[in-house]
């Protein structure tokens, strides 16, 4: 069973998705937001920004909840690594199906530990913890005879579906993993208060646990892109799509230069964000 850490302020800055966690929390995972539509398309639009999660540089103070997370958990984050290549396989084919961030798969690990069967005491089941109206209105079979939840395709389809449409209404992936742990309901009340839409803004307005659960991602992917270490994992060289005349090509980005890109990609976002606000920075 993952265990929690004592909350803390992160430092922003942007973490490129699409490169090559838990025990449940208690209380329902989704709940469905009036403004969300479940949509039956497949393909993300291709104008869709689906490519950046905020995530803190090593060194700084985010790194010390990193840290210990890793340290509190490491059994039970060996364990799931080691079966993880099987779900990991399929989570992987539907994600990309659905144009969605790979490191998303991350999120079955803190929600189920990626136990097809994981249940919850309020009823939420499946590697993705679905309650059963959620499951209902995302098209899973969940009676008697049958519950969809626990098949790992099935929930990941519905799981994806859910994602993508809180995506396209928040448009930014720290507070779409907010509202699938809380609902967007506490998120559009954290962004009134705030006066943003930036997570590291606006996360002191929201339920801890939803805050919690998005730096708990977070530990989760440094530990799972990283070496596994209970050390902070360093911005290895990773594979990037970068733009040419020629369209997409892969190339291999040095740490330094990701990290200056990062830091520069995090502030033009944060300022462009508080510009459309009318926020100051100051």
């Amino acid at each position: 069973m993952l265990k929690s850490n004592v909350p803390f302020s992160f430092f922003s800055v942007a973490f490129i998705i699409g490169l090559p966690s838990a025990a449940n929390p208690g209380r329902p995972i989704m709940e469905s937001g009036k403004s969300v539509l479940y949509t039956t398309s497949t393909a993300m639009p291709a104008t869709s920004k689906t490519d950046k999660i905020s995530l803190p540089p090593p060194g700084q103070q985010g790194m010390k909840f990193v840290n210990a997370y890793i340290r509190n958990n490491d059994e039970c984050l060996v364990n799931v690594k080691e079966r993880s290549e099987g779900p990991f396989t399929i989570i992987d084919s539907v994600l990309h199906h659905y144009g969605l961030p790979l490191e998303l798969k991350y999120l079955a690990v803190i929600e189920s530990e990626l136990k097809a069967t994981a249940l919850s005491r309020v009823g939420a089941k499946g590697p993705w913890q679905l309650m059963p109206g959620t499951a209902h209105e995302l098209g899973l079979k969940v009676n008697r005879r049958s519950d969809e939840r626990i098949s790992f395709y099935k929930s990941t389809r519905a799981a994806a579906k859910y994602l993508r449409d809180l995506h396209r209404e928040f448009g930014d992936w720290l507070l779409v993993l907010a509202a699938y742990n809380g609902g967007p309901k506490p998120v559009y009340r954290a962004i009134h208060k705030s006066h943003s839409r930036n997570f590291w803004a606006l996360q002191r307005y929201l339920p801890a646990e939803s805050r919690m659960h998005v730096k708990k991602f977070i530990a989760t992917a440094y530990y799972f892109e990283g070496d596994g270490s209970t050390n902070a994992p360093a911005l290895q060289p990773i594979p990037v799509a970068v733009s040419s005349k020629k369209g997409l090509t892969d190339a291999l980005e040095s740490a330094n230069d990701r990290f200056s890109r990062l830091m520069q990609e995090s502030a033009r976002s944060l300022k462009a964000s508080n510009d459309l606000l009318g926020v100051s920075m100051n």
